[in-house]
C-alpha cells in the first residue's frame, strides 16, 4: 500500500529482456534499508525488489505488466516516480494507493495556469464513472485531486513542487501515464451496482 507521495525520482539504468523483463532502476534511496522482496511503487506500479546494490534496485516485470502499463515503453534513462511502501504509523499525505494499475491515461492538454500547470487527461471510457470532481486519482503513482470531469476526460493542476520532484515536469500532450482508480470510488461503484 502507498499514499501517492513520490519520495524519489529514479531512472531506468538497464533493461534485460528474457522470460520476464528485468529492469534496473537507479535511486537515491539507501538500498541497505530495502529488503529483497519489498514492494516499491515505480510510476504507480507495485513491483517487487529482486536484486539491489548501492544506488540501484531491480524488479522483474511480466508480459502482462508490460502490456497493461507504460512500462513496456520504458528505455534506459526513463525517469520513474518512486515511493516505498507504507509502514504502520506513516503519514498518509495523499490517498491510499494500491499500485495496481487499471489503465493507461493520455495527456490531452497542458497549459500554464499561474505558477501551476493545468493538465487534461483522457482515460478509457469504462473508467469514467469512477472519476468525480474533488475526488482522487493516481497517475504514474502521484496522488492528485480532480478539478473537473467531462466524460472520459478530467483536469488537474500540478503545482511547481510536484513538477520538480516527479515526472510531471517533462510531461507533454500525447504522454502516457499509469492510471489507478481511487479505492473508495471502486467500492462505492460496486455497491451502487447491487442496488
Amino acid at each position: 500500500m502507498f499514499t501517492g507521495i513520490v519520495t524519489d525520482l529514479g531512472r531506468v539504468r538497464a533493461i534485460e529482456r528474457r522470460g520476464d523483463t528485468r529492469i534496473v532502476i537507479a535511486t537515491t534511496y539507501d538500498t541497505r534499508t530495502i529488503d529483497l522482496g519489498a514492494s516499491i511503487a515505480c510510476s504507480g506500479c507495485c513491483l517487487t525488489v529482486v536484486a539491489k546494490d548501492g544506488g540501484w534496485f531491480a524488479i522483474d516485470a511480466s508480459a502482462e505488466t508490460l502490456a497493461r502499463t507504460t512500462m513496456g515503453d520504458w528505455a534506459i534513462g526513463t525517469k520513474v516516480n518512486l515511493e516505498r511502501s507504507l509502514r504502520a504509523g506513516d503519514e498518509i499525505g495523499g490517498h491510499l494507493v494500491s499500485g495496481h494499475v487499471d489503465a493507461v491515461a493520455r495527456v490531452v492538454d497542458r497549459r500554464a495556469e499561474g505558477d501551476s500547470a493545468r493538465f487534461t487527461f483522457a482515460i478509457p471510457g469504462e473508467f469514467a464513472h469512477y472519476i468525480a470532481p474533488k475526488g482522487s486519482v493516481a497517475l504514474d503513482g502521484v496522488s492528485l485531486t480532480v478539478n473537473e470531469v467531462d466524460g472520459a476526460q478530467f483536469g488537474v493542476n500540478i503545482i511547481p513542487h510536484t513538477q520538480r520532484v516527479t515526472t510531471f515536469g517533462d510531461l507533454a500532450p500525447g504522454g502516457r501515464l499509469n492510471f489507478e482508480v481511487d479505492t473508495l470510488a471502486r467500492y462505492v461503484a460496486r455497491m451502487m451496482e447491487g442496488r
